[in-house]
């Protein structure tokens, strides 16, 4: 198993805010702010999750994960379901570093997102806690 490395889950991550956050942002603006809030939820409770819940080689893997080559594997080898995915993705990522995160000038958010530049096994705050690692598809 071959650890993913930051720049690649720096390029999974870009990738999935122009799929994602871009129309997301853009309707906020011209819209309604309170609207892009919704939408934002909406995305971490389904996009990311549902994508990585996909069968066969997909699972584990959002369009930016699949376009650089990665996916995010369960420490205990068992495929993602919805359950570990949204608790991933919405739960962990969005709620707690997202937001919490945000609450404290978002030093949590930058630590979560840099932490795999001096792990050893290049996991985020977010893997640990999830019980996941980024690696190689």
């Amino acid at each position: 198993m071959t650890f993913a490395s930051w720049w690649s889950r720096v390029g999974a991550a870009l990738l999935d805010a122009l799929i994602v956050g871009v129309p997301i942002a853009v309707i906020a603006l011209a819209v309604d702010p309170f609207l892009g809030i919704a939408l934002g939820v909406t995305a971490s409770l389904t996009y990311y999750p549902l994508l990585m819940i996909r069968a066969g080689d997909a699972n584990g893997q959002t369009l930016g994960k699949q376009v650089v080559g990665i996916r995010v594997v369960l420490n205990s080898g068992d495929r993602f379901t919805y359950g570990p995915a949204a608790l991933r993705e919405f739960a962990i990522k969005y709620l707690l570093f997202g937001t919490v995160g945000g609450l404290f000038f978002a030093i949590p958010t930058v630590l979560n997102y840099l932490w795999p530049l001096w792990d050893d096994q290049n996991r985020a705050l977010h893997d640990m806690l999830a019980s996941t690692h980024v690696v190689q598809a």
